[in-house]
């Protein structure tokens, strides 16, 4: 549903501007003026990234509001299958030996062959997981019944019943050829999926969520289903990649049938509970570090960016024409002010000064945008800048958020030149050698060597190549069998197609793809039997069909997020190898082309009935729906899950790109830094932060002019993005014209990579140079060796030609 007329992604109509809360429509006229003025102004965005939204949110975007007339089916399969066993008492008030009784009542029901009867078992199983609604009055209540009975369930083992039940119906031939045959699949032929997999998902977001309240016995149920979901326990695999074999499936046309939205969300929370979050992420880093011996990190990652003010975004081009008419008018006046120019003079222009800092520091203020922008024509007159009053001064906090990092091979580089231009030779990677160098460069290499960063994968790599030098001397490698590895080795021999299939579903979810005949259709699991009749049930559809879409894609961003990251930091070379296949299928141009829309209008659609999401709409009576209350939709400022969505694919191309120079020039040829330039329009830090880090990567291949008309850019970048120590992102001086070859070095990166996967997980094809040798002749003769039929049947011609008719000389062969 399009938001917003006027490049803002605000609503422009009157309807819409008066369902704005205050602050936002505050904002909305603050806008409004500044554009008047030639400033394309936006809103600060409360916004906090975690793993994930709130719980309430995660449980609602589950269920399509197609669904929502199951909700009652399932209630009525449920007492059915009640009142046959337990008298006219309610569920919530029986005591605790009843409710586990039934429930491995219904656990032992789901075990019958006959399809209709597991179905109805499978949905009461479904009510008591969605908190025995009809008997709560309030959403707190619903939860707190549907965390105790989710518990239970679990505690007598129904999860693993369901993954039975779910294996069967993925091989279920018949429902895959019949879906395949149909020309509209909607969502009664996924009936049966759908249950088992909202079951399942459920649970694992239930059990997930930490609560104080919780007993003893509920979080060792915990630990140990957590444990189970990340081995190979159910069908010798670990779940998450059952889940991707699904996906691979459901991409090949096998089985359009399958609820792909589920699955995914399924996917993602099993990934997320079993590896962990980027809370977890950041304590395992910190753990590796000291066990490997390595310094503390700089800093906490997390706490720097959530306490990073966004900055404000660079001009348009309509401001920038503006603020050249006005400056032409102020250039006239200027001329005559003799005073104002003996004033300026005794400035130096380029002197870098706090006024600068403010100007982007202070959102409210930046009335001076065009300064920045084009630093060459500062030789014009100015009035000296209107100091700003010290209370506002003092909640700026000064200096630079990160601590700059260099890396030994930048010493090393460093060393080198110095080296030659000083002395004339060079001493390799030697850097401590500083004989015959003047004294500020032994000063520079102190500085260096202060803020000398190793990484964790530096030492992986280092280790890797030492197991390929010496694989006989260099011992066993101990793998740590975590949960990590476990899922690597999982999805180990199928990944690039794994990659390949999230991707095609990525881009069939994007909303800059065009509808064509030859891609997936992903709405197999919200369409219903019957196609509305009304206006109203169509923009139901309408926003139920987006919403979907935006579920997807926050799916699939917040997996390959996590994979990657989990990867990197177990070994640098499965991160590797993911990361490969994401590029050799096209991810970083995917990515470009979901940023290459009104993003603002994406982040702040309105695609959703909060009137209509899981708890609210079982325990409240429904309203009546009108078009006017579809069309104005909540009362946000933005959609959480479209941020959450952009920062993590922003995320990921940081991590495809970084240190890679092949990859970085694709960003380049791709022309992405005006469309990530239009990103920077979402004043929102973290976001701000990731599209400041894909700049400052290619800024030196823009060329000058770009970044003397992009100052505005350049300065956010130095403010907000770590330095490295030596690197001169800014003038690009002798790189302009650095040759890259991307076959060459992505072949090469490939090498390292499968010698990895072939040391450590093939070792059926293991190197038979490598392998112990008998030399013993005794033991070698008396070996039992089979030998094939038709030899045994020409043996004595064997013996005549190859024995008999040869002339031995034993005199050499004894000698």
């Amino acid at each position: 549903m399009d938001v917003g007329g006027n490049g803002s992604g605000l609503p422009v109509n009157n309807k819409q501007r008066a369902m704005l809360p205050n602050k936002t429509r505050g904002e909305f006229t603050r806008n409004q003026r500044k554009d008047s003025e030639g400033q394309s102004e936006f809103p600060d965005l409360e916004f906090e990234y975690s793993d994930t939204d709130k719980w309430a949110a995660e449980l609602s975007e589950l269920y399509s509001y197609t669904e929502g007339p199951e909700f009652a089916l399932n209630r009525k399969c449920f007492e059915e299958e009640f009142r046959v066993h337990v008298s006219d008492k309610k569920w919530t008030e029986l005591d605790e030996a009843q409710h586990r009784a039934h429930a491995m009542r219904l656990l032992d029901s789901l075990e019958v062959t006959a399809r209709e009867k597991r179905l109805k078992v499978a949905r009461a199983i479904l009510y008591m997981a969605q908190g025995t609604f009809a008997e709560c009055s309030s959403e707190v209540e619903v939860q707190h019944w549907m965390r105790y009975n989710i518990f239970l369930l679990l505690d007598v083992g129904t999860f693993s019943a369901l993954v039975e039940l779910l294996n069967m119906e993925i091989d279920n031939s018949a429902a895959c050829s019949s879906a395949v045959r149909k020309p509209a699949i909607s969502l009664a032929d996924s009936t049966d999926l759908r249950v088992l997999l909202n079951i399942m998902y459920m649970m694992v977001e239930t059990i997930q969520q930490d609560d104080p309240a919780d007993k003893p016995e509920w979080i060792t149920i915990k630990e140990t289903f957590r444990t189970e979901l990340g081995s190979p326990l159910f069908n010798n695999e670990p779940i998450s990649v059952m889940l991707f074999g699904m996906v691979t499936k459901f991409c090949s046309g096998h089985a359009p049938h399958f609820p792909m939205k589920k699955v995914l969300l399924l996917l993602w929370k099993s990934i997320l509970f079993t590896l962990g979050g980027f809370e977890r992420l950041q304590s395992i880093k910190v753990r590796k570090r000291e066990e490997l011996g390595l310094p503390p990190l700089p800093e906490d990652s997390i706490r720097v960016i959530r306490s990073m003010r966004a900055a404000s975004p660079p001009a348009s081009a309509s401001d920038l024409i503006e603020q050249q008419q006005k400056r032409a008018r102020r250039e006239h006046k200027a001329l005559i002010k003799q005073d104002n120019l003996d004033a300026f003079n005794e400035k130096d222009p380029y002197k870098a000064d706090d006024s600068r800092e403010d100007e982007d520091d202070n959102d409210d203020n930046d009335n001076s945008i065009e300064a920045e922008t084009f630093p060459l024509e500062r030789d014009e007159v100015m009035p000296p800048p209107i100091p700003h009053p010290p209370s506002e001064r003092v909640s700026f906090p000064k200096g630079l958020p990160w601590a700059p990092k260099v890396r030994e091979k930048d010493i090393e580089n460093f060393l080198e030149s110095s080296r030659s231009k000083f002395i004339g030779y060079t001493l390799g990677s030697d850097t401590d050698t500083v004989v015959g160098l003047p004294r500020p460069i032994h000063e520079s290499i102190k500085t260096l060597k202060q803020h000398k960063y190793v990484s964790i994968a530096e030492l992986q790599i280092i280790k890797e190549e030492e197991f390929q030098k010496t694989p006989l001397s260099g011992g066993e490698e101990e793998v740590e069998t975590c949960a990590t590895e476990l899922l690597y080795q999982g999805i180990l021999p199928s990944l690039p197609q794994y990659m390949i299939a999230l991707l095609k579903i990525l881009l069939a979810a994007a909303p800059t793809s065009k509808a064509k005949t030859d891609s997936i259709n992903i709405l197999a699991d919200v369409l219903p039997e019957e196609m509305p009749t009304t206006v109203l049930q169509s923009m139901k559809l309408g926003v139920d069909v987006n919403r979907h879409k935006e579920i997807i894609v926050k799916a699939i961003s917040a997996i390959l997020l996590l994979l990657l990251k989990h990867f990197k930091l177990n070994h640098i070379y499965q991160f590797e190898y993911m990361a490969q296949h994401l590029v050799f299928a096209n991810c970083i141009p995917l990515i470009l082309k979901f940023f290459n829309q009104n993003i603002m209008s994406y982040i702040t659609a309105k695609n959703s009935i909060s009137v209509l999401d899981f708890p609210y709409c079982v325990v409240h009576e429904l309203p009546e729906l009108t078009a006017e209350s579809l069309e104005a939709g909540d009362n946000n400022q933005f959609c959480w899950r479209n941020l959450f969505s952009c920062i993590n694919l922003l995320r990921i191309l940081n991590k495809l790109t970084k240190w890679k120079h092949s990859r970085t020039m694709m960003l380049v040829v791709f022309k992405s830094a005006p469309i990530l330039k239009r990103a920077l329009k979402v004043k929102q830090a973290m976001m701000q932060l990731y599209v400041l880090k894909l700049l400052k990567v290619q800024t030196k291949y823009l060329g000058r002019q770009w970044r003397k008309s992009n100052m505005k850019t350049m300065s956010a970048i130095y403010q907000k993005v770590r330095h490295r120590l030596n690197d001169d992102w800014a003038y690009g001086n002798d790189l302009d014209a650095r040759p890259w070859d991307f076959q060459a070095e992505e072949c090469a990166l490939r090498a390292n990579i499968e010698r990895f996967n072939s040391r450590r997980y093939d070792k059926s094809h293991s190197n038979p140079d490598f392998l112990p040798v008998d030399n013993c002749l005794q033991s070698v003769l008396g070996q039992r060796v089979d030998l094939p039929e038709d030899f045994q049947m020409n043996y004595d011609l064997w013996l005549e030609r190859e024995v008999f008719s040869k002339p031995i000389s034993w005199e050499e062969l004894l000698q």
